[in-house]
């Protein structure tokens, strides 16, 4: 899913968590997981569940025929599903007629989307950790050195690069607390629904999905969620949220670091942030990437709120729409969790700098106004807040390492 555009915004391993093999990698982990219950819930022979699980190798597939198919098709699952009948047919022909018993496309391409989707919120939320707790060192060391707040894009009065740190990391310790609420919601198998198709496992079906959602570490969800796509979209939201506040701290670091202002950088490091005519440039790259991602995560988040009315018990077009924005959504998450990964535990700070731009503002000031908003109180006081603020967000940060 990557192109020569947005593959520097992006990283390898989101790329391949959504690649075309690793998604019919996880499809066949819930056909696998789908025979495996079934069987054990005596609706299947144990050999026919045997030889479905043993064929269930993505190894064995033509995974590009596959995704050419699924246009004609309508469904990456149809043509999928034919195949996977196709071989396990070759080695136990009785087997074949118990592919996918009870099952439907979107059965499968939901829970293999939810086991997806997971692996790729794992790796969102390593790199956020990894900037947030950057952000708490330096919460931390810069606690009472002052910098120049800014409102409106102008100077307004002193304050404390710690408790500027404070505010970038605080809205990234409520995503957290937030996504995991979220993935518990969401991360739900799908199986059955008002189609009936839960119908042909008779009254197993309850148990069917309970032991597939445990094979799988998944929610067992009380409904089925063809159409009720309301956790789903709400996950979606908070990624949405999370790229924002990414943004958020990527804007402010270009910001302080135009050569004018020179109060931060990104780290240095050769071959990065480059320019092709001006040598003597050090471009942000990773504001950059977040910022990019801040500019297209709203888009792919309306998308999925646009195709929430969904016709009856299954949808036609709005399911596929959704579908479609999903990976870009997770895509630009990461890239920009990566790119503040990046920068911040080694963001190069000039306290002097910082100092250099509060002076001058306040020797250009009335007396009067430069003891009211530039005092050193208000310095003392900022410090003092974000001390505070550091103990509770490392609380906060520990609470969610040790959640389980």
């Amino acid at each position: 899913m990557s192109s020569i555009f947005e593959g520097f915004l992006s990283t390898s391993e989101i790329q391949e968590a959504f690649s075309e093999r690793n998604f019919l990698d996880a499809m066949l982990r819930f056909e696998a997981s789908l025979a495996r219950a079934q069987a054990r819930a005596g609706l299947i022979p144990e050999a026919a569940a045997q030889s479905i699980i043993g064929t269930c190798k993505v190894e064995l597939f033509d995974v590009a025929k596959i995704v050419r198919e699924s246009g004609r098709a309508g469904s990456v699952a149809i043509p999928l599903v034919k195949s996977l009948k196709e071989t396990v047919g070759l080695f136990n022909k009785e087997a074949a007629r118990f592919v996918h018993f009870g099952a439907t496309s979107q059965d499968v391409i939901d829970t293999a989307l939810v086991l997806v989707t997971r692996h790729a919120l794992a790796l969102i939320e390593a790199d956020v950790r990894k900037a947030l707790a950057a952000l708490l060192v330096l919460a931390g060391r810069h606690a009472a050195d002052p910098v120049l707040a800014r409102t409106l894009m102008q100077p307004a009065s002193v304050t404390s690069f710690g408790l500027k740190c404070a505010g970038w990391a605080a809205p990234l310790v409520r995503s957290l607390q937030r996504l995991r609420l979220s993935s518990a919601n969401a991360l739900s198998l799908q199986l059955g629904g008002a189609v009936g198709t839960l119908a042909e496992m008779k009254d197993r079906g309850p148990q069917v999905i309970a032991l597939m959602a445990a094979d799988l570490k998944l929610k067992a969800p009380l409904f089925c969620w063809h159409t009720q796509r309301d956790e789903w979209v709400a996950l979606g939201c908070e990624l949405g949220l999370l790229v924002g506040s990414l943004g958020k701290i990527a804007r402010d670091i270009s910001l302080m670091g135009q050569y004018e202002v020179g109060e931060v950088a990104e780290p240095s490091e050769a071959g990065r942030g480059g320019s092709t005519a001006m040598l003597h440039k050090r471009n942000p790259v990773a504001c950059m990437v977040a910022l990019a991602a801040s500019v297209r995560a709203p888009q792919r988040v309306a998308a999925l709120l646009a195709a929430m009315p969904q016709e009856h018990e299954r949808a036609l077009g709005n399911w596929q729409a959704e579908l479609a924005e999903w990976p870009g959504l997770l895509t630009a998450a990461h890239g920009s969790a990566r790119a503040m990964a990046h920068a911040l535990p080694g963001l190069q700070v000039d306290t002097q700098r910082m100092r250099a731009n509060l002076d001058a503002v306040r020797a250009a000031l009335p007396p009067q106004a430069a003891e009211e908003w530039f005092s050193p109180a208000l310095a003392q006081h900022a410090a003092g807040l974000a001390r505070a603020q550091v103990q509770a967000l490392t609380e906060l940060h520990t609470s969610l390492t040790h959640k389980p």
